[in-house]
């Protein structure tokens, strides 16, 4: 691999690379070595910690991933003028006999920025210092499948590595004992978190967070081992790990092989690591009710998704690269007034934890938090109490590693329909987002197929406007 480019073409030598991979990947790498089996040569280690291609802005990424589409003009975009013009005709070229609905909540200025941020985030809003507003998002279909497939993988025509594989690709782990890339809650298809053709070893590691983890449901999926112990474990991985790595030598070149001796080794590294890590009972009192755990009131996807949002400051904490928090049920074509003030319910006081926790442990400056969905909302109703896909204006937000706090950058038109001005599509937002982990989106490709594919296909601009 080139290690000034994080370009990583195939080597002529590629039978005897992979050889090397699966002999070589034995004791040294489970016993957790700070130096790999194969020394400091990335190019045999596809985990190795890697030099990005300038100096970084953020260690780590968590998206806060808000599955369905959520309303922009009912949260982060205010709109004056379509509470003025409630319950007029929309106009041409939209769905037939159409009527402006107003939002049914308040917005209000926050922090010295004096950021608008709608009544349902009321405890986002006191952090609106710390948030930088793209209020010019726009996407490509206004289909949900499409759409969340463009949002994760940068494609929704192609079966293409996720974000957050590109990043793990890029910069390699700094946990050996943890996956450098993980989704928790995962609401959708397992391409959001898939590698595609990147080694299998990039792909995110699904982990369930419930209101209490109780009854049979492990958080990650055969963690544990209930037959045997550890010794017995490691005689019996070494003999499977024995017939995979003649399989392998036999096919020359086999990404499922090659990940599935490297998930092998990480899943039994992980034993020993990831069940403390999932236990939220050492957190201290202060901390989970900063989060909104145990709240009065809460309900159990309020719960759920604060136990999501502790867990993700966890793993942060102990390294991982790239972490996915997901929450449901943002597609609101009818009683808008009711799912959507229950939605914002239920993750506005994790979301707020979160920022505060971050901040207090001096991990948010180089902590990129991201919150978004696959698209907005329409501003004219739908079924009289509810708001259509509106794929051509929306808002994301980020936080923290390297990006201007109390900032709203570019705008809708007037009634929030369309991206007007600082537009940015999907394409730019990833540039931004590797750019911020010291990634240049045109230089951090992989070959495949005879070409060299990256996260951007070939496009993607930098948003150097709302770096701090």
């Amino acid at each position: 691999m080139d290690c000034c480019s994080n370009r990583m073409p195939l080597p002529m030598n590629r039978r005897a690379l992979l050889q090397t991979l699966a002999c070589g990947f034995g004791y040294a790498a489970f016993a957790g070595l700070a130096t790999s089996a194969f020394g400091d040569d990335i190019a045999t280690d596809p985990l190795a910690p890697r030099s990005p291609h300038f100096a970084p802005r953020a260690k780590r990424v968590i998206f806060l991933c808000m599955v369905g589409g959520p309303s922009h003009v009912d949260t982060f975009d205010y709109k004056p003028k379509l509470a003025t013009d409630d319950g007029k005709a929309f106009g041409k070229g939209f769905r037939q006999g159409a009527k402006l609905l107003a939002s049914p909540w308040k917005f209000r200025q926050h922090g010295e920025s004096g950021l608008w941020v709608s009544d349902l985030f009321p405890e986002v809003a006191k952090h609106a210092d710390k948030l930088c507003l793209l209020r010019g998002m726009k996407t490509d279909v206004p289909a949900h499948p499409q759409a969340q497939m463009k949002l994760h993988t940068g494609s929704f025509q192609f079966v293409r590595p996720s974000m957050g594989a590109w990043s793990l690709y890029g910069l390699g782990t700094a946990n050996r004992n943890l996956p450098g890339f993980v989704t928790i809650n995962p609401n959708g298809s397992a391409q959001h978190y898939g590698s595609s053709f990147l080694p299998a070893v990039y792909q995110g590691v699904p982990v369930r967070a419930s209101r209490n983890n109780r009854g049979n449901e492990e958080p990650i999926e055969n963690i544990r081992n209930t037959r045997l112990g550890s010794k017995a474990q490691r005689e019996q991985l070494d003999l499977v790990q024995k017939l995979n790595r003649t399989n392998l030598k036999r096919e020359e070149e086999d990404a499922q092989i090659e990940g599935v001796i490297e998930s092998y080794e990480l899943a039994f590294r992980m034993q020993a690591e990831v069940p403390e890590l999932l236990d939220l009972s050492s957190e201290s009192k202060a901390t989970q009710e900063l989060y909104g755990i145990g709240a009065s009131g809460a309900t159990p996807a309020g719960e759920s998704f604060a136990r999501q949002c502790l867990l993700a400051r966890r793993f942060a904490e102990e390294g991982v690269r790239f972490t996915v928090v997901s929450h449901g049920g943002w597609d609101t074509h009818r009683n808008l007034r009711d799912d959507l003030e229950k939605q914002c319910g239920e993750i506005d006081r994790p979301i707020a934890g979160l920022l505060a926790d971050l901040k207090k442990r001096g991990m948010l400056d180089d902590t990129l938090v991201v919150w978004g969905g696959e698209f907005g909302r329409t501003p004219y109703a739908q079924n009289g109490n509810g708001r259509d896909h509106n794929n051509k204006g929306f808002t994301i937000w980020m936080a923290g590693g390297g990006v201007k706090g109390g900032l709203s950058y570019g705008s809708t038109d007037d009634y929030g329909i369309e991206a007007v001005d600082g537009a940015m599509d999907i394409h730019d937002w990833h540039a931004t987002v590797l750019h911020l982990l010291g990634l240049d989106h045109e230089k951090l490709t992989y070959r495949h197929a005879g070409r060299d594919f990256r996260l951007t296909d070939v496009k993607g601009v930098v948003n150097k406007a709302i770096l701090a």
